[in-house]
């Protein structure tokens, strides 16, 4: 499954962009403007599941700082600043990951 088959290409392509200098990347942002605020958890579980790298049921601080690139391959890497700050936000229970839920 392709990001484009649960996104729109033009969503990602201006969520991406507007994100592409160093330090910029603001997540709540982000989601909002790919459209994934507007999807059901279903769309957001398969969304989950295509940045989920190594299928292990959860997304690491490894795989978070490639985040954009699973939106689309010209995505720049995320800053160790930004990726901890996304994986603050997302690591509900305090184990170094994202889970699905």
């Amino acid at each position: 499954m392709a990001m484009t088959d649960v996104l729109s290409a033009e969503d990602i392509k201006k969520a991406v962009g507007a994100f592409s200098a160093a330090e910029s990347f603001n997540y709540k942002k982000f989601f909002e403007m790919v459209g994934l605020k507007k999807k059901s958890p279903e769309d957001v579980k398969k969304v989950f599941h295509i940045l989920d790298k190594d299928r292990s049921g959860f997304i690491e601080e490894e795989e978070l700082k490639f985040v954009l690139k699973g939106f689309t391959p010209d995505g720049r890497d995320l800053s160790d600043k930004e990726t901890k700050a996304l994986l603050a936000a997302g690591d509900k229970d305090g184990d170094g990951k994202i889970g699905a839920d």
